[in-house]
C-alpha cells in the first residue's frame, strides 16, 4: 500500500471529505479494518484565501511548495492537493518535488471520456472559470468546456462558493442558482454533463438535481487517489 501526502484546509470542509472518503474507499477494496496511510498538512486558509484576493500567486506558491516538500520529505509516494482552485499553481509545485502529483483534473477528465461526454459545462471559483489553468487541462484530455456567459452569475458562483459552501452553509437559494445556471448552458450551448470544478460545490448539487451527468472533482480525485494507494491502475 503506498502513502499519500495531502495539501488540505482550502477549505477544511473540503479535507474532511478527502479524508472521510480515501479511508472508505481503501477499506472497501481491502477489508478488514484496513485504512489509508497518509499525511495531511492542514494549512491555515485565511491568509491564502487573502493572498487570492491581492492576486498575490507567488505568494501562495511560495507558501505551499515548502508543504508539498515536507510531505515529500516525511516519506510520502506522491502529492494531492485537495482543491481546484490551488491547482492554478500545481505545476510551479510539481517541478520542485520528485514525487508524482496527481492532477485533479486528469482525474474528472478520465469519467468523462469514459462515458463518452465531450462538451461540458464547469462551475467553480471565478479563478477556475475565468483563467485557464484548469480548463486547459481539460482540454488537453480532450474535452470542451463550457462556463456561465455573464461577468454577474461567475461572480456570484464564486461568492457562493466563499461565503456560504466553505464555511459549511447550504442554502436552497443558492442551490437553485446553480441549478439554473447549468440548465441555462444545456439549453444555449448543449453541454453534455457538468463538471462540479470546486471540490465544496458537491455539497450543494447532486445527481438528481441535473437531467445531464454530474461529474464531481472531488469524487474523481478521490476514487484516483484510492486506486494509487491501493496500487490498482487507473
Amino acid at each position: 500500500m503506498k502513502k499519500i501526502g495531502i495539501i488540505g484546509g482550502m477549505s477544511y470542509e473540503s479535507s474532511i471529505h478527502y479524508y472521510e472518503r480515501i479511508n472508505d474507499g481503501v477499506n472497501k477494496k481491502l477489508g478488514g479494518l484496513t485504512c489509508a496511510e497518509m499525511l495531511i498538512y492542514n494549512v491555515n486558509f485565511a491568509p491564502i484565501r487573502e493572498k487570492m484576493l491581492k492576486n498575490d500567486w507567488e505568494g501562495i506558491k511560495n507558501s505551499l511548495i515548502p508543504i508539498a516538500k515536507t510531505l515529500e520529505i516525511a516519506g510520502v509516494d506522491a502529492i494531492a492537493i485537495a482543491t481546484n482552485t490551488i491547482h492554478k499553481i500545481a505545476d510551479d509545485i510539481e517541478k520542485e518535488i520528485s514525487i508524482p502529483l496527481i492532477h485533479i483534473a486528469d482525474c474528472v477528465s478520465k469519467n468523462c471520456i469514459k462515458d463518452k461526454k465531450q462538451k461540458i459545462g464547469l462551475l467553480g471559483t471565478k479563478y477556475t472559470m475565468e483563467e485557464d489553468f484548469l480548463k486547459d487541462r481539460l482540454k488537453k484530455n480532450g474535452l470542451e468546456i463550457v462556463i456561465p456567459k455573464s461577468k454577474e452569475e461567475i461572480e456570484e458562483i464564486n461568492r457562493i462558493i466563499f461565503d456560504e459552501l466553505c464555511k459549511g452553509k447550504i442554502k436552497e437559494a443558492s442551490k437553485n442558482y446553480y441549478i439554473d445556471c447549468i440548465n441555462q448552458m444545456i439549453k444555449e450551448d448543449n453541454i453534455e454533463g457538468v463538471i462540479l470544478g470546486c471540490t465544496e460545490i458537491q455539497m450543494l448539487i447532486k445527481d438528481k438535481d441535473i437531467d445531464i451527468p454530474v461529474y464531481d472533482t472531488t469524487q474523481a480525485h478521490i476514487d484516483s487517489l484510492v486506486d494509487f494507494i491501493t496500487g490498482e491502475k487507473n
